[in-house]
């Protein structure tokens, strides 16, 4: 009978600990960090393309917002970001995965509904 109880009680410190865990979601340091090598591109004309920092960054925080809600959390981050961040080229932000060859399922501006990101 004790180890029945020893055994549940492991069990459930593992989901107490684990569900945090679980429930983890990405950062707006984590998106920060991911695209500050594309700020000075950002707020170019656009001459030229992208850095591959800029790209490698952009490429990472993808791979980060695997779910929904880290998609939404990506989302409200970049727009968080972007407004505070003056001549910043909203068609450069637009066009910045596709130039750095991400395929990312939602519109980026600072009028994208990130509730509606999926």
């Amino acid at each position: 009978m004790a180890n029945l109880k020893l055994a549940c009680v492991l069990f459930l410190c593992m989901i107490v600990v684990a569900a945090p865990i679980a429930q983890a979601s990405i950062t707006c340091t984590q998106v920060s960090k991911s695209l500050i090598p594309c700020l000075t591109y950002l707020k170019s004309n656009g001459g030229s393309p992208p850095p591959g920092t800029c790209c490698q960054g952009v490429k990472n925080l993808n791979g980060m917002a695997k779910t929904t809600p880290d998609r939404q959390d990506a989302c409200k981050c970049l727009k968080t970001t972007a407004s505070g961040i003056s001549g910043l080229n909203p068609t450069l932000a637009a066009n910045l995965p596709k130039n750095c060859g991400v395929n990312v399922p939602y519109k980026i501006s600072t009028s994208t509904d990130c509730s509606k990101v999926k």
